[in-house]
């Protein structure tokens, strides 16, 4: 049994597990947590924790698997007995690292448990997009039989700014269908498996200028929110598609629905927001070239599962 001494008595660590995925597709996986000996608080509730509810269940944990609840200063400094936290799935933007860092609490990423499905997620949006499925669908549902015309994929340009995990599959994917693939990144992308898979390596403003496409796979840091603001959209073709399949706030809402209004893009299908959900006033809702999905595009059992046992792995590694 992982057991500690705390003033003499023998208590079990404790690990607390927010994503509703768990209850879903990982009872097995909990399971076997508390075969190792550990207390498992997990979520059944059927929806997200209240910052109330998170604070008092993560105020005694010695580990936390980690959704879209926020660890901001106040949370962690609450929680004195923290060692670890895994976050479920990549982006940390909810958790206060610089905290975290002082206080001594581990942080880890599922790093790649979901890079196909939000790829193949972003490649469904562009196609809607290209092909006016949902438009034409509402057309027909109201008694309409409109041939709406579409685009083709083939020969054109597609350029993916952040060049990781997600967006190399994105350029696989896109090749598939003839596309061309710029990329652009923060971070120095390699010239060599660029040059063998027929990448071309572009800074952001030449990638923003060319491409028919251009989708997003950055995380939300002070340094990306607002990138894609109406001066890098007004550098962009007026027939190009923009996809945000990444983080909320990359992209900024209001200068993208001034742009799409005014027809200086064709359309943007997104499957994040900068407030989630966006209220029922939300401007850009009421455009029919602009489609949402509620967050959904790590949304696979393949993900969860991927997901599941990677952020188990890496918080009982942390705890060590």
């Amino acid at each position: 049994m992982k057991m500690m001494k705390i003033k003499g008595e023998e208590t079990m660590k404790k690990i607390l597990i927010t994503p509703r995925a768990f209850a879903k597709s990982g009872r097995e996986v909990i399971r076997e947590l508390e075969k190792k000996g550990y207390s498992v608080i997990f979520n059944d509730t059927g929806k997200s924790y209240s910052p109330e509810v998170f604070l008092n269940l993560a105020k005694d944990a010695d580990g936390i698997i980690i959704g879209v609840d926020k660890a901001d200063r106040k949370v962690l400094e609450s929680c004195t007995h923290l060692k670890a936290i895994s976050k479920y799935g990549v982006g940390v933007d909810n958790i206060d690292m610089e905290a975290a860092k002082e206080l001594g609490i581990s942080i880890s990423r599922a790093l790649g448990a979901n890079s196909q499905s939000v790829a193949e997620h972003t490649m469904a949006l562009l196609l809607d997009l290209a092909k006016n499925v949902t438009r034409s669908t509402v057309s027909v549902r109201s008694g309409n039989w409109d041939k709406i015309y579409s685009t083709e994929l083939y020969g054109k340009i597609i350029g993916i700014i952040g060049f990781g995990n997600i967006g190399k599959r994105v350029a696989r994917m896109a090749q598939g269908f003839g596309m061309q693939v710029y990329a652009y990144d923060v971070f120095p992308i390699d010239p060599v498996y660029a040059e063998e898979n027929k990448i071309h390596i572009a800074e952001l403003e030449e990638l923003l200028t060319s491409s028919d496409v251009v989708t997003v796979h950055l995380p939300l840091t002070d340094e990306t929110e607002n990138l894609i603001n109406a001066e890098t959209m007004d550098l962009m073709k007026d027939s190009a598609y923009l996809i945000n399949a990444a983080r909320g706030g990359i992209v900024n809402e209001q200068d993208l629905y001034q742009t799409l209004k005014n027809g200086k893009l064709a359309g943007a299908g997104f499957d994040v927001f900068s407030t989630e959900p966006p209220c029922d006033e939300e401007p850009l809702l009421s455009l029919d070239n602009f489609l949402l999905t509620p967050h959904t595009a790590s949304k696979t059992k393949e993900a969860d599962d991927n997901t599941i046992r990677i952020s188990v792995e890496n918080l009982l590694k942390d705890l060590q």
